[in-house]
């Protein structure tokens, strides 16, 4: 029998959706498909059905980019609710736990400080962290105990935005890959000798895209049946910025493109070698159209991810 044809057309680019309350990220990922037709979609970094904000999307060839999204810093900004522990670590959990005990602005602020540059986090008992192939949430659910090791991240900012009132108080985070906000606002609730958890979060940036550059469902809705024309499609290449380019000729492209490596030792290939350090990705292009991500070696570049554009 033959192979299942994938639905679909081929549209390669990326989607900077802000996506809304209440929706998962799987199912935000299956309707901007659905809205372009798109026959492959994934998306760079889970938000809870709770939280609203910046999720980025990778239609087609963009998918191969993924990973130099997903590992960027991030941006939030969250809510936390004082006195009330719960299950999940925000408002959809059930009650486990509750304090009178309210911080104050100094002992919030001196909180943070512990919080700050690499530390060690255990995730909530209800995220998709997988134990003896199981998910955690599944776990949690069936009311079984999830014990979650303890991981290392890397916070780089945690401010206080504002106290609201005196149960409710908002914060900035700037964070690595792999950071639980709900573990966040959990722990720092523990730091101030109260217990705490979300009650609302909100995505403000992942790596280069930001909110302010986002779009909603209901605007794609609107675009009409050309969503790709509409500017709303960035191209491939767009959160490859950092990663230093290196211009070929067609001839060599086209080595890439099969699979082999390209030898750059000739005399006038150092010039354009020389700001390479060895190991490191290179974003190989010809015409200004990108061919491939490559890793540079020794005076070669070999295709780690061809870009079939």
């Amino acid at each position: 029998m033959g192979r299942r044809r994938k639905s679909g057309q081929k549209i390669d680019g990326w989607v900077i959706l802000d996506k809304a309350l209440g929706m998962t990220s799987t199912a935000a990922v299956g309707a901007v498909r659905r809205i372009f037709d798109a026959n492959k979609a994934g998306h760079a970094g889970t938000l809870d059905p709770l939280a609203s904000g910046v999720l980025p999307i990778a239609l087609g060839e963009a998918t191969k980019t993924l990973p130099y999204v997903v590992d960027t810093e991030k941006s939030y900004q969250f809510t936390l609710k004082w006195g009330e522990a719960t299950t999940t670590d925000d408002r959809e959990g059930e009650i486990t736990d509750r304090s009178d005990a309210r911080p104050s602005e100094a002992e919030i602020i001196a909180g943070l400080i512990d919080f700050i540059g690499e530390i060690e986090q255990v995730p909530p008992a209800f995220s998709a962290i997988k134990v003896n192939g199981e998910r955690a949430y599944d776990m949690a659910r069936r009311g079984d105990t999830v014990n979650l090791a303890a991981r290392r991240i890397w916070i780089k900012r945690f401010e206080l935005v504002e106290m609201r009132d005196a149960d409710q108080a908002v914060f900035s985070v700037i964070s690595g890959k792999g950071t639980y906000m709900r573990s966040l606002a959990r722990d720092l609730a523990l730091r101030v000798g109260t217990v705490g958890h979300i009650a609302e979060l909100r995505r403000t940036t992942v790596g280069k895209f930001a909110v302010e550059d986002a779009i909603s469902l209901d605007e794609l809705d609107t675009i009409g049946q050309s969503p790709a024309a509409s500017g709303a499609l960035l191209p491939v290449e767009t959160p490859l910025d950092d990663i230093p380019a290196l211009a070929l000729t067609e001839q060599e492209a086209s080595r890439l493109r099969n699979g082999q490596a390209v030898s750059l030792l000739r005399k006038l290939d150092l010039e354009r070698i020389s700001a390479f350090d060895d190991g490191e990705t290179v974003l190989a292009t010809t015409s200004g159209k990108p061919v491939a991500l490559t890793k540079y070696s020794a005076g070669e570049v070999r295709p780690v991810r061809v870009l079939n554009l």
